[in-house]
């Protein structure tokens, strides 16, 4: 039950007026003290013809109490600000906080209907997102410069991955980055705008060492001296369940700047809905907080969603979120999970410009706003700070 719903349940009557053939009943009430809409009065009346009794009366006025709280209730279900939020991938773990949210009534308890879309492969959401086809989606910050490069109205309104979950699977020969100056790395497209030019920045890597990347483990398996782009929470997984000792190096962990995932927005949502927007940033930051302790909600509706997820693919992405510390750590465990900072922020502005991804004149700060996550202190959970 949302908050509106259990506020309508505690109306009662202010006044019974009894006339000799009449009563009428006044219901007056307020919007209470948290409720996520404007303060508001309302006064509803109803005339009930009976005898002559008090007791009649006072029993009619209670009924149409019922009636209108009926009425309200109804009304209260369509109550909730939609948002409709875009994903970057497939249902999983790394989505898994927005499901906890939606799963375990954290959204509507805030008064939000959210409908979680998934992204992939041939989803272009930042299109989605300026054709208004979507409120809120999930984006690289990158992109979000670029974007804003374009002079295009999105705005990055939350981080709810402090490190970008990129990294290198590598064979179990190779035991850090510095190792695969004379190996093949199989980079994607994406990644030849992203991680890659920071990689050949920081190694001296070479673009003769770079083969395509088609999102397909096979030609890893087959070549003992290639590595390749991964994630920790899906490559890393199939490689170990097909009895491949490998190894993963988390891009983050050896200074990559960006966040890698945050919540985007346009210009005109935040100017006209942003008191709804600072409510979906809060619950959804809950949600990753809930999902962490418990994701079992989550991982329910991200089956329905994904039915390629199983429970074992979904527990392993859980605990590599929180041995990465995806989530939790970085600047999440002093302000709360989802922070985003004028720093890191600069820091990833300073490697596009030096690696030719974005132009020194472009005004970076519009790609961001930290008013929503600014005072929000969702803090983790003591225990996984302590683990940190």
């Amino acid at each position: 039950m949302n908050r509106f719903s259990a506020f309508i349940m505690t109306l009662q009557p202010t006044g019974i007026v009894l006339s000799v053939s009449r009563c009428r009943a006044f219901f007056l009430f307020s919007t209470p003290s948290g409720f996520p809409r404007s303060p508001a009065r309302f006064a509803l009346g109803a005339d009930f013809y009976v005898s002559s009794s008090r007791e009649k009366c006072i029993m009619k006025a209670r009924l149409a109490l019922g009636s209108i709280a009926s009425i309200l209730l109804s009304f209260s279900v369509q109550a909730n600000d939609k948002i409709v939020l875009l994903t970057s991938w497939y249902a999983q773990a790394e989505q898994g906080g927005f499901y906890q949210a939606k799963a375990k009534g954290i959204y509507a308890a805030n008064g939000l209907d959210v409908e979680i879309r998934m992204g992939g492969p041939q989803v272009n959401g930042m299109q989605l997102l300026l054709n208004k086809q979507a409120d809120v989606i999930i984006n690289y910050d990158l992109q979000v410069l670029a974007s804003v490069q374009q002079g295009l109205p999105v705005v990055a309104i939350g981080a709810p991955f402090q490190g970008d979950p990129q990294g290198m699977l590598t064979h179990a020969d190779v035991t850090a980055l510095e190792g695969l100056k004379d190996k093949k790395i199989l980079v994607s497209t994406s990644g030849q705008t992203t991680w890659w030019p920071w990689l050949k920045g920081k190694y001296g890597f070479t673009d003769a060492q770079a083969r395509p990347y088609t999102f397909n483990l096979q030609p890893f398996f087959a070549d003992a001296n290639t590595a390749q782009q991964g994630y920790p929470t899906s490559e890393l997984f199939q490689a170990q369940k097909a009895g491949e000792k490998a190894n993963f190096f988390l891009f983050a962990d050896a200074g990559y700047p960006p966040y890698g995932s945050t919540l985007v927005t346009r210009q005109d949502v935040i100017a006209q809905r942003p008191e709804v927007l600072q409510r979906f940033v809060k619950a959804s930051m809950e949600g990753w907080k809930s999902y962490l302790a418990e994701p079992g909600a989550a991982n329910q509706l991200i089956k329905q969603d994904n039915p390629s997820m199983n429970d074992e693919l979904l527990s392993w992405g859980v605990a590599k979120l929180k041995e990465y510390r995806l989530v939790e750590g970085g600047d999440a465990q002093t302000q709360g999970i989802g922070t985003m900072t004028d720093a890191r922020w600069q820091a990833t502005r300073d490697f596009m410009v030096q690696a030719n991804l974005l132009s020194a004149d472009t005004d970076w700060k519009k790609a961001y706003d930290t008013r929503f996550v600014r005072e929000l202190k969702v803090l983790p959970a003591a225990a996984d700070v302590a683990a940190q």
